[in-house]
């Protein structure tokens, strides 16, 4: 199963550690050599950044920085694992890289994929919940 960790952070003009990053990097080699670590990367700061919105079919841009943002993407890692507690795992493995260094949270989601339909849960059983959900969102009609 895949999950998505987002991580946040306040943006700042910080840089890693040259001890930050060589651990870091020992341990994306362990997670990628053990199948964990599908994929991963920083995002560039939010003033280089645009966002896009779209309110009932009206388009507007947004350049950055975002000056109403607190805590902004700074990365994310595509992650492979059993369950949910064991990608929260790796999760806890890579905050503790960070040491005291960093103010950072991770959010960890699973990711959809072609073997499980909406009500699925991240432990693949049916969510009766899911009758109840509100249809998909779908453009407007032109």
């Amino acid at each position: 199963m895949r999950f998505f960790s987002m991580i946040r952070t306040e943006e700042t003009d910080q840089t890693p550690s040259p001890r930050l990053m060589e651990e870091m990097g020992r341990l994306m080699e362990e997670m990628t050599r053990k199948g964990h670590l599908i994929q991963t990367a920083g995002l560039r700061p939010t003033h280089e950044g645009v966002r896009i919105r779209s309110n009932r079919g009206r388009l507007s841009r947004v350049d950055g920085p975002f000056t109403e943002t607190k805590e902004v993407i700074g990365g994310y890692a595509i992650l492979e694992a059993d369950s949910m507690d064991e990608a929260l795992e790796l999760t806890r493995r890579f905050l503790a890289v960070h040491g005291d260094e960093w103010n950072l949270e991770c959010e960890v989601r699973a990711l959809h994929t072609g073997d499980c339909g909406p009500e699925a849960h991240v432990d693949g059983s049916a969510d009766e919940r899911a009758q109840d959900a509100e249809p998909a969102l779908t453009p407007p009609a032109s």
